[in-house]
């Protein structure tokens, strides 16, 4: 929930730019600083540090308003803390109202701690911020989410590697997609293929051995097909048995994030339900996993007033130039988060293949001469109407009513 009750001049006023090793400390009250702005150090004898200063100024101050800059993961641990000290007390800012706030105060082109500090000050007077009370659901969301991403980047390297791999101890047996049938590394034809790589160091295996090492079923007919064209290729290498050893440690990791990215994608479920962002999940063509991955940068959905503020924050919007007469769209402004943009990308693209009414959108789209791309980041645009309003109202998603209200708005 937003905050919007101005705070009297009687209310200190704590503004906390934070750091990596040091948080830049305010404390002031309606009528300037208190204490010199200092810098306190991120651990237990910093948070001291800040409840002796607070302790020493409490009196004849009626109301206690700690901000915060939410950057990244650099603010939680002191947010948390704060918020167990002083319940109610923590407001979030993000920093994009750090840079606007200072803009208006004269100095949006000239970023210091101090200044961050001055503006964090500007807007919690004004009563503007977010309770962190109701950002923790989201914060552990987001974790996972974020955590999620990463595995999911090392996993495509692990991929990449291992087609390498087996490409230089069985030369032409992995061939990439439009040469022929390609090898699914994640499914089981390509792990038994790998497996048989290592067991018999690039030499061909036999029928019986692909279908004896595959993880799930194996069907005759392509354990023979794969069997076939190992054998019409190049001999192994010289080094055969040390590069056969490496593959299999690589396919040990392999295995190892596979396990992990399917326990992280459990976590995310499970974390996703109690949030807002599970409503998201009865949009056809999205799941649990890319519902939380827009969800995770969306919530809490107050802090954009509309839909277009929330398509603007994914960076999809196309960047405006205007001076005097002359007005200018650009392309996509590329601003925010980049996942947060692959994630709206990525419902765009569930609801083209699975909702009818967004798969009609496509196919108008292409049809004008949109480039497929092209036609997702303006489907972007619909999705992204779309699930603001889902998330504001709580209610799931009715093909049939949509389609309703796109054809009385004429879209």
């Amino acid at each position: 929930m937003l905050l919007q009750a101005p705070l009297g001049a009687s209310a200190l006023v704590v503004a906390i730019d934070p750091g990596k090793v040091m948080n830049r400390v305010w404390v002031s009250d309606g009528e300037g600083l208190v204490t010199e702005p200092i810098s306190m150090p991120v651990s237990r004898a910093g948070i001291g540090d800040l409840e002796s200063s607070v302790e020493g100024h409490t009196a004849g101050h009626d109301q206690l308003v700690i901000a915060i800059e939410a950057t990244g993961s650099l603010h939680r641990a002191w947010a948390a803390e704060l918020e167990r000290l002083h319940p109610g007390s923590v407001r979030l800012f993000a920093p994009s109202e750090t840079k606007a706030a200072r803009t208006q105060l004269g100095s949006g082109r000239f970023k210091t701690d101090d200044r961050d500090c001055a503006a964090l000050t500007y807007m919690a007077r004004q009563g503007a911020g977010r309770q962190q009370a109701e950002d923790s659901a989201v914060d552990e969301l987001r974790a996972a989410v974020r955590h999620r991403r990463g595995l999911v980047a090392d996993r495509k390297k692990a991929q990449q590697r291992l087609h390498d791999q087996l490409n230089a101890l069985v030369p032409g047996l992995s061939a990439p997609a439009g040469h022929g049938r390609s090898l699914p590394i994640e499914t089981p034809t390509g792990q038994a293929v790998l497996a048989c790589a290592v067991a018999f160091a690039g030499r061909p295996p036999s029928t019986r051995s692909l279908i004896a090492r595959s993880p799930g079923r194996l069907t005759q007919a392509t354990a023979q097909y794969w069997a076939d064209r190992w054998r019409g290729c190049l001999p192994p290498p010289p080094d055969a048995q040390a590069r056969a050893q490496r593959l299999g440690r690589d396919l040990q990791r392999y295995g190892s994030l596979q396990g992990d990215v399917a326990a992280l994608e459990n976590e995310i479920m499970l974390l996703l339900a109690p949030t807002d962002g599970q409503v998201l999940t009865s949009l056809p063509g999205v799941g649990a996993i890319r519902a939380a991955a827009f969800a995770a940068h969306s919530l809490p959905i107050a802090r954009f007033p509309d839909a277009e503020h929330l398509y603007s924050a994914t960076g999809l919007a196309p960047a405006m130039y205007e001076s005097a007469t002359l007005r200018r769209r650009g392309r996509i402004s590329r601003q925010g988060l980049a996942e947060h943009r692959d994630a709206l990308m990525g419902i765009a693209w569930g609801l083209s293949m699975f909702s009818p009414a967004f798969a009609e959108r496509d196919t108008q789209l292409r049809t004008r001469g949109m480039a497929p791309i092209q036609a997702r980041v303006a489907l972007a645009r619909n999705a992204c109407r779309l699930v603001y309003r889902m998330l504001v109202t709580q209610q799931p998603f009715d093909e049939d009513a949509y389609c309703q209200g796109r054809l009385s708005r004429g879209r």
